[in-house]
């Protein structure tokens, strides 16, 4: 995934930032189906990972 985000950020993101008055807001959403639920352990570690890159938002949500 690392490779596409960085080839996506010199294709595309790197054309439309250079505009003149241009603002570039991307914007990632991660969906994953657990049929079993995720481990507190789990739920642990991606709730804190998601901190470090200063997410706007993140959680997980029970269906």
């Amino acid at each position: 995934m690392g490779q596409d985000a960085s080839r996506i950020a010199d294709e595309v993101i790197s054309h439309i930032s250079g505009l003149m008055g241009a603002t570039v807001r991307v914007t990632l959403e991660i969906e994953a189906e657990i049929p079993h639920g995720a481990t507190d352990s789990v739920v642990r570690t991606v709730t804190e990972n998601g901190r470090k890159p200063k997410f706007d938002s993140q959680g997980f949500e029970k269906e």
